[in-house]
């Protein structure tokens, strides 16, 4: 596979229509804050269009583009693979979701370390947590010891993905809005929907087991 780090104009890459990736607008802003704030990016991995070679196609990077894009930029630094479709689908299916899982006192060092120059609200601009929970990450290394800590910090930092059809979607989300007071005073859609969610699997368990 031959590979090369090259600049190249912004305007000659081309998303890639097959790519499932999507990114939150939360997330796009964090993402774009980091860029302004460190003037740095991982280079976009790129292939040449076969149909119109001087054009590339985006493997992965996409939203990196678009950040950049909206950043100013013109010309971006690329790495330059020569892969089949075959090879590009796969590295497309396979580069969003390989991904390690934390180590919760890692985590929290790091937390710790961060939030001696910058404020927890600062933070939660740039990294994918609120300012409530990095508060939180940040005491429990005061409040509990390392062995409680994994079990006490498990409640909020396991992160639970699965896919539902639309019509299954439909049915989570009416059941969802209907504890509406039950979870009124939770201010991030994310904690409203992981509180009534754990609300519904307790209604039941407790209903089966009667």
């Amino acid at each position: 596979m031959m590979k090369s780090i090259r600049v190249i104009v912004l305007g000659k890459l081309i998303a890639n229509q097959d790519n499932p990736n999507k990114m939150s607008i939360s997330g796009f802003t964090r993402l774009v804050r980091n860029m302004r704030r460190t003037d740095n990016y991982e280079p976009i991995l790129i292939r040449r269009c076969k149909l119109n070679t001087k054009y590339y196609q985006i493997i992965n990077g996409y939203h990196r583009c678009r950040a950049l894009l909206q950043l100013g930029y013109k010309n971006v630094d690329c790495i330059v693979w020569d892969v089949s479709d075959q090879q590009t689908n796969i590295l497309i299916a396979t580069l969003n979701r390989l991904n390690g899982r934390d180590d919760i006192d890692g985590k929290i060092n790091l937390l710790r370390l961060l939030t001696k120059d910058t404020t927890a609200k600062e933070l939660s601009k740039l990294l994918p947590y609120t300012t409530k929970q990095i508060e939180q990450l940040v005491d429990l290394r005061k409040i509990v010891s390392t062995g409680e800590l994994k079990k006490n910090a498990k409640g909020f930092l396991n992160t639970l993905v699965f896919f539902v059809t639309d019509k299954q979607n439909k049915v989570i989300e009416k059941a969802i809005s209907k504890l509406g007071e039950q979870v009124k005073d939770i201010k991030t859609k994310a904690a409203k929907r992981a509180a009534a969610l754990t609300v519904l699997a307790e209604y039941f368990i407790d209903h089966i087991n009667k």
